[in-house]
């Protein structure tokens, strides 16, 4: 089980941040990060066998988070109160949230393709595999949220200078 503790040691932080890009939250990517790892220590031996475990690992990355986000409404509470906000990045142009907020705004399904195809630089087939669907889909749902994200920065100003 030492080789279980240093793949897990060793790909965490790349996991949160890729569930954080899924999710948008940190403390949920940490849930899915945990039962993601979780999931795969119970079948290491096989997966290990069976060669590549970065494809395993993902699919339970981003089937639970389109399972989170399927039961999400049982978790949300109303409050009177809104938390303190965070201090500002001096170094941020504000497109960094531009860019959180639109892919926030992404249907789940388009999101964890944009994640998986931009952010892991996963090719058109990899990301089927990840999400069981076919490759039409994939490109189908990576240009509708590109298109998207590029309206919300464009909305935003963000892009302008750039060029088209």
């Amino acid at each position: 089980m030492n080789d279980f503790r240093e793949y897990a040691g060793s790909r965490r932080a790349a996991l949160r941040r890729t569930a954080y890009l899924l999710c948008g939250d940190w403390h949920l990517a940490d849930d899915l990060v945990q039962d993601a790892l979780a999931g795969l220590f119970v079948h290491w031996r096989r997966v290990r066998a069976g060669g590549d475990v970065e494809p395993y690992v993902r699919r339970m990355l981003v089937n639970g988070y389109l399972a989170t986000h399927r039961r999400k409404w049982r978790r949300e509470v109303a409050t009177a109160e809104l938390p303190e906000p965070a201090a500002a990045d001096p170094h941020d142009d504000g497109t960094r949230d531009v860019l959180l907020r639109a892919l926030a705004g992404l249907h789940p399904s388009q999101r964890a393709v944009v994640v998986l195809r931009y952010w892991e630089d996963l090719s058109v087939e990899q990301t089927a595999a990840a999400l069981g669907c076919g490759t039409g889909n994939v490109k189908s749902q990576a240009s509708r949220g590109l298109a998207h994200l590029r309206e919300a920065l464009a909305r935003s100003g963000a892009l302008e200078g750039e060029p088209a």
